[in-house]
């Protein structure tokens, strides 16, 4: 099987996936791969809701907070904050003109989906022939596969897989 320099990995709501991928980053950087994008973080915060997130800069290190102060509507839903989207576009589209050998984007869910997020991103990665990383969650895989037309390898959600498969794209090089 070959590898294709776009990968998902595939999750269900019960998987990790952050902390999957921050791992993955992690074993990635100790190899010495140059990498660009962006991974998200759940955050505690004071108002104790599950809204509270990050973006992480692969580059810098620089954490961009994701959501927004709660607005006191008593809306349950999180809000996203469209200029630290807009940072992490520009964290990623800046990676990829400064050489980056693998972009990470943490995922492709609702926003990417709508059209918004860093859908931009992903496909401008795919583009440039850059490797791509990232995860989808199951419920969205229909349309990430319109969306790249099916040309991806899907990977488990296993930290083995996923260095499996940027070996085999490093040795296809």
């Amino acid at each position: 099987m070959t590898a294709r320099p776009l990968a998902a990995i595939v999750y269900a709501p019960t998987d990790n996936i952050e902390l999957l991928l921050a791992e993955a980053v992690r074993r990635l950087a100790s190899r010495g791969v140059k990498l660009g994008g962006v991974l998200q973080h759940d955050i505690a915060d004071a108002h104790a809701t599950s809204c509270g997130m990050e973006l992480e800069n692969l580059e810098t290190g620089e954490r961009i907070p994701l959501t927004l102060e709660p607005d006191n509507s008593n809306s349950a839903s999180c809000r996203l904050d469209p200029d630290a989207l807009a940072r992490g576009a520009v964290a990623v589209r800046g990676a990829l003109g400064r050489g980056a050998q693998l972009i990470v984007i943490n995922k492709f869910a609702a926003q990417e989906v709508s059209g918004a997020g860093l859908r931009d991103e992903v496909g401008e990665s795919m583009l440039a022939g850059v490797p791509l990383l990232t995860a989808v969650g199951e419920r969205f895989l229909d349309e990430w596969a319109a969306f790249t037309g099916g040309e991806y390898t899907r990977l488990k959600p296993a930290l083995d897989d996923i260095l499996a498969w940027w070996d085999a794209v490093r040795a296809g090089a």
